[in-house]
């Protein structure tokens, strides 16, 4: 096995725990709320075929890396969330939905650390990992803050909405994944996405 595949091997493996990570940042944030949905479904657990989404976890970032994407990125499969189960459902939702991205960005900055902090004899193998597994991170926290259902960004942005408002924006959720992948697109194609991930990179690494 060649240094290059093991390299996409552990990039691969980063970006499947993140996406775990992530997941499981919800179910334990519903949890201390008072909903166990998803300890009782087992998926506060690292196991990765408990989250394991096939188009999410595997297609898409298979497709995207055989078509060579600057842009590599994931899900894992939704933690089931009852908010009746909370005391103040909206503001229950609200705080599940922020505790994913935040992970992501925790992760993001604990890696910036650690490359802040490397030793000058450090293998490049090393280093590109954790570069890589920032980038990773990063990328992760904003795609999820985008606001279009079923995306953490449209729980946050349907808790500030009117009840009326809230049920037809959340209706959205069945065209989701055809608003979002054309808006990575156009944000990829015009530059935009690289300028604010390097922007964000460059702050957490070299501020």
């Amino acid at each position: 096995m060649t240094l290059f595949t093991v390299a996409k091997v552990m990039i691969f493996v980063v970006l499947l725990y993140s996406v775990i990570l992530h997941e499981m940042a919800h179910g334990y944030t519903a949890l201390r709320l008072g909903d166990a949905t998803a300890r009782d479904a087992g998926r506060l657990t690292l196991n990765p075929i408990k989250h394991v989404d096939p188009f999410g976890t595997v297609i898409l970032p298979l497709l995207l890396h055989l078509a060579q994407s600057p842009l590599l990125i994931g899900w894992a499969k939704p933690v089931p969330v009852n908010p009746l189960l909370m005391s103040d459902p909206r503001r229950g939702m609200m705080l599940v939905a922020a505790s994913g991205p935040l992970t992501n960005t925790t992760l993001a900055v604990l890696f910036a650390l650690a490359l802040r902090n490397l030793p000058a004899s450090t293998p490049p193998l090393l280093v590109d990992l954790l570069v890589v597994s920032c980038y990773i991170n990063i990328i992760l926290a904003l795609f999820n803050l985008i606001p279009v259902p079923p995306l953490d960004g449209s729980k946050l942005l349907a808790g500030i909405l009117p009840v009326n408002l809230r049920r037809a924006y959340l209706r959205l959720e069945r065209y989701g994944i055809f608003i979002t992948l054309p808006l990575l697109y156009l944000a990829l194609k015009y530059g935009v996405l690289t300028l604010v991930v390097e922007s964000i990179f460059h702050l957490l690494v070299r501020a």
